[in-house]
């Protein structure tokens, strides 16, 4: 079982975002057979069965094994992955486009920045499972807490110029076999910590 799978098929995408059949798919990260998730369900076992060769189809369960009980076969399922993303190539065709005015204070090139991050990582794991390979990757997490509106705006300049500095040192465009990676920081207040800056502002 991987920790996380990619989907990138429309058509699996749908299958996952079923009610029934993401319930089937936390369920299955242990193995079991239709009629332990119908009874753990309270649903008709021909119904889990539809589901779970829908869920098959895709790539989303497995068949572990197969267990003979009198003159009845019960197959044994889990899930492919602990957990599931949808990458933002689903979407391909109105999918957010970091390219399209970039703006640095706009939160709309924020998350085109985090869809492509999703789907270009997505594209590098699902690559090196089948290679069995690592992926080469960094990140950092961090949460911070501003005083006023200028103290945010300062540090955003400051962490701007810094990068620049940073990758402008080491990029290096000529070197031959040099592998190209692409550097993403985000900053965003956390959803639901408390009022919004522009509430904030409104009551100076």
């Amino acid at each position: 079982m991987l920790d996380i799978a990619i989907i990138e098929e429309p058509a699996a995408a749908g299958a996952s975002l079923d009610p029934i059949r993401s319930r089937i798919l936390a369920a299955l990260a242990e193995p079991g057979s239709a009629a332990m998730l119908a009874a753990r369900f309270g649903l008709p076992r021909q119904k889990i069965n539809y589901h779970l060769k829908e869920l098959e189809r895709h790539g989303l369960v497995e068949l572990v094994e197969e267990r003979r009980k009198g003159n009845v076969t019960e197959r044994v399922f889990r899930a492919t992955a602990a957990s599931y993303v949808i990458s933002p190539s689903v979407l391909a065709a109105v999918g957010p486009d970091p390219s399209r005015s970039p703006d640095q204070l706009s939160a709309r090139w924020l998350l085109a920045l985090g869809a492509r991050l999703v789907q270009e990582v997505g594209a590098l794991l699902t690559g090196a499972a089948r290679a069995q390979r690592r992926v080469a990757t960094f990140g950092i997490d961090a949460e911070v807490r501003f005083s006023s509106a200028s103290d945010r705006a300062a540090f955003a300049e400051e962490l701007a110029q810094a990068v620049t500095a940073i990758v402008g040192r080491y990029h290096d465009e000529s070197a031959p076999g040099g592998r190209p990676y692409r550097v993403v920081v985000g900053l965003h207040q956390i959803p639901g910590s408390g009022r919004s800056e522009a509430a904030q502002e409104n009551s100076r």
